[in-house]
């Protein structure tokens, strides 16, 4: 049997309250979606569609015509040299250096010159280092030119020329063959001629 004291439970004894439940942390919020980064570097303009070069007898003239250059660089440089200047002989160096460099790259320049027939447009491109592009609306078309330099002519070779009303829009195709130059002159005189009245 109990006693007394174990029976009666005291009075003034705290309530014990359950300790709440700690609440879930919050999800961490969704990074936003980041856009790739543009590649670094300039991209050379892309026209598609068949692409007409040159002949490769212009190799001869842009030989020629760089023999020239460094001969008359170099032949300036001798000058100062002749001066006894303290930049003559540097100034012969450097000279000869642009003439080997422009003889290697002529192939090359060469190659990179072409042009494109579009139904509303002729494209002309030229240049390595420096690309230019030129787009030449038929309908602009004031005057189509041909022109033979002395090395050109020997090698049977044209070179042919647009005038538009734009002057920065001039358009020069050299190294074409006679008979090339002359039926591409014929069929864009035409061409002109159409759009103009289209117009």
């Amino acid at each position: 049997m109990s006693s007394p004291d174990e029976q009666i439970a005291p009075l003034n004894a705290p309530e014990q309250v359950p300790a709440p439940a700690p609440s879930p942390a919050p999800a961490p919020a969704p990074e936003p979606e980041r856009e790739p980064a543009p590649e670094s570097g300039s991209r050379r303009l892309v026209v598609d569609g068949e692409w007409h070069g040159v002949s490769p007898k212009y190799l001869g003239v842009e030989i020629v015509s760089s023999i020239i250059s460094g001969l008359v660089l170099s032949a300036i440089a001798v000058v100062f040299v002749v001066l006894g200047t303290w930049f003559g002989w540097p100034a012969l160096g450097v000279a000869i250096v642009i003439g080997v460099v422009t003889l290697v790259l002529a192939p090359r320049r060469v190659r990179s010159i072409g042009y494109q027939l579009r139904s509303d447009d002729l494209v002309f491109k030229r240049g390595i280092m420096f690309h230019r592009v030129v787009s030449v609306p038929y309908g602009r078309m004031q005057l189509i030119d041909i022109n033979r330099g002395p090395v050109a002519r020997a090698l049977g070779l044209a070179e042919l020329k647009f005038v538009t009303a734009a002057a920065s829009t001039g358009v020069s195709i050299p190294g074409l063959v006679d008979e090339e130059a002359n039926a591409l002159r014929d069929y864009l005189v035409g061409l002109a001629e159409s759009r103009r009245v289209g117009l």
